[in-house]
């Protein structure tokens, strides 16, 4: 069962790969807003947002 997420906010620690980047495109997925933290930030963002879209 999925919930949606819509109108919550969702801080992400290690976002910038593996299961912290997981996480970050699940709850995106499910409408959250997702706040990305990681120390390999650039790099990282640049990855999850071709995810994204």
């Amino acid at each position: 069962m999925q919930q949606s997420l819509s109108g919550k906010v969702a801080v992400v620690t290690g976002a910038a790969r593996g299961i912290g980047q997981a996480i970050a495109v699940k709850l995106a997925a499910n409408g959250a807003t997702v706040v990305l933290v990681d120390e390999q930030f650039t790099a990282g963002v640049n990855i999850l947002r071709l995810r994204l879209r």
